[in-house]
């Protein structure tokens, strides 16, 4: 045995204890063995712990195997080995080369169907699992902390049979159970965006603003029909927005302040930006509504960017017009690409975020768009939806933990 090479997987379970893999791979080191992959994962202080090694022609295998097992039963944990092939370790090796993807799970409640039928889809693809993270911190069952989250990432290997498909079953899944599912390439962009793009109504706040001043002129229930037709992609934005906004004439300067000081700001949306902006993303509105309430939120928020539609306002009335530029969908994706163009950031590196049809071009130009409580148009065209949970929840899709989010 000494004079031939051997691989060796080492698998050790039991209480966690300080010390235990410092003494374990202190052993290693005395044979002189090489390390050829390694992993360790904790779960309510039960350690799992997997080492796999080469055994040098000049070692025996039995001196190292039986030095480790007096640790093992010193520390009080269970060990196991198991000889490793020639070719299947290169068969193994063989396999890094393939795709790689995330598949997150985030819910308030994470549940064994949640987890069983996401895991399903990863198997009838043929995609093989390779890690499972817990990206949210540990939730106290009496309520004693703030963790409101529950959110598993699956890192997995392979090519699936049919993305398309799998998105539509993730979609399904979500409708019937609400969970959201997130799927994204597994690459060096997901890991460094840098800008993120918010459509405003409906996505940071919990409102269409016209709507609200549509009701105080007396016209809601016009405005509200040609807005629904809007975000539906039934008829043009330009258009839609025109005639809504002449339905505004003569309303007071004064009623957009007691708006913009009253908005319904989106679960999750102030815990999200304020981490964004600490680990220093920017951040930027572009928006089919106003520069008057993006600009509240810009002071508010300390967004880097914001684009909107302006309203004339003459001797402090709404004169029905607006000024310059129309801030439709496809404007959305020119600014887009511009504000990304002006930081020197790649489009990969940028998430857009947004709710109506107009949202789409912006959502597509982008490395991650996501559809965030969507109307079933805009749910299916874009790479990713957030349907049951908060704003807050974008952050577990780059990749951030509980314990990195600043409040």
């Amino acid at each position: 045995m000494a004079n031939s090479k051997e691989i060796i997987l080492l698998n050790v379970s039991g209480e966690d204890k300080p010390g235990l893999t410092a003494s374990l791979t202190d052993i290693l080191s005395k044979y002189d063995v090489n390390i050829l992959d390694m992993g360790q994962s904790v779960i309510h202080r039960e350690l799992g712990l997997g080492i796999l090694f080469e055994v040098p022609e000049k070692s025996g295998a039995s001196s190292i195997l039986k030095d480790l097992l007096f640790k093992a039963y010193e520390m009080n944990s269970n060990i196991k080995f198991t000889p490793i092939s020639i070719d299947k370790y290169e068969e193994w090796v063989n396999e890094q080369g393939k795709e790689r993807y995330l598949i997150t799970v985030l819910a308030r409640k994470l549940s064994a169907v949640h987890l069983a039928k996401v895991s399903k889809i990863i198997a009838d693809q043929k995609l093989n699992i390779d890690t499972i993270y817990r990206l949210s911190g540990r939730k106290s069952l009496n309520g004693k902390n703030k963790i409101s989250n529950s959110v598993i990432e699956f890192s997995v290997r392979g090519t699936p049979l049919d993305i398309k498909k799998m998105k539509q079953y993730f979609l399904k899944i979500s409708g019937e159970t609400g969970v959201d599912i997130a799927f994204q390439e597994d690459n060096i962009f997901r890991r460094s965006r840098r800008l993120v793009c918010f459509d405003m109504d409906s996505t940071l706040i919990q409102t269409e603003v016209i709507d609200e001043l549509a009701e105080k002129v007396g016209v809601g229930t016009e405005v509200k029909k040609i807005t629904e037709r809007a975000m539906h992609g039934e008829i043009d934005f330009k258009e839609s927005f025109r005639q809504r906004v002449a339905l505004l004439k003569g309303l007071d300067e004064s009623v957009l302040k007691e708006i913009a000081e009253n908005l319904p700001i989106t679960d999750g949306a102030e815990r999200l930006l304020k981490t964004l902006k600490y680990y220093g993303y920017k951040i930027a509105i572009l928006s089919g509504g106003f520069t008057y309430f993006g600009n509240f939120l810009k002071n508010k928020f300390d967004f880097d960017y914001v684009f909107a539609n302006e309203l004339e306002i003459v001797n402090g009335k709404l004169t029905g017009r607006h000024l310059n530029e129309i801030v439709d969908g496809q404007r959305k994706a020119e600014l887009l690409e511009r504000i990304a163009f002006k930081e020197d950031i790649h489009l990969e590196q940028v998430i857009a975020v947004g709710d109506g049809a107009n949202d789409l071009p912006m959502l597509e130009k982008a490395g991650l768009g996501i559809a965030f409580h969507a109307k079933p148009k805009v749910k299916a065209s874009a790479q990713h939806a957030i349907s049951s949970n908060g704003l807050d929840t974008i952050l577990y899709l780059l990749g951030f933990r509980d314990r990195e989010i600043k409040i």
